[in-house]
């Protein structure tokens, strides 16, 4: 069988050949390792061009890019902005961040050595 990452991809596929004008990608990279996902993310910029597109992640490194983010807790917006906009304001969006990339830093010191 497929693994999650390779259904996922599918998935992505799927939906782009069928050219929607708003495009939802509910996690879309979760079962993919860090470099897999940077090169999804790559391609998806391009086809987000033009189009409506609402990303739903848990990884901040999915949403850095996009015009707006909106932050819910327990299905209530507590924060709103772009990613530049929330790392300034300190909050929930900011706690998440360093806790993601201080996880993500471990492993690479990890890796390198």
């Amino acid at each position: 069988g497929l693994s999650g990452g390779q259904k996922q991809r599918i998935a992505i596929a799927r939906a782009i050949c069928m050219n929607p004008a708003i495009l939802i990608l509910d996690d879309s990279t979760s079962a993919v390792d860090m470099e897999t996902e940077l090169h999804i993310q790559r391609a998806l910029r391009e086809v987000m061009k033009g189009r409506t597109t609402f990303i739903i992640a848990h990884r901040i490194s999915s949403l850095k890019h996009a015009d707006e983010i909106l932050v819910l807790d327990q299905g209530r917006i507590i924060e709103r902005g772009t990613h530049e906009q929330l790392l300034a304001h300190g909050g929930a969006y900011r706690r998440i961040y360093n806790i993601q990339y201080q996880d993500q830093a471990a492993i690479m010191q990890k890796a390198g050595g």
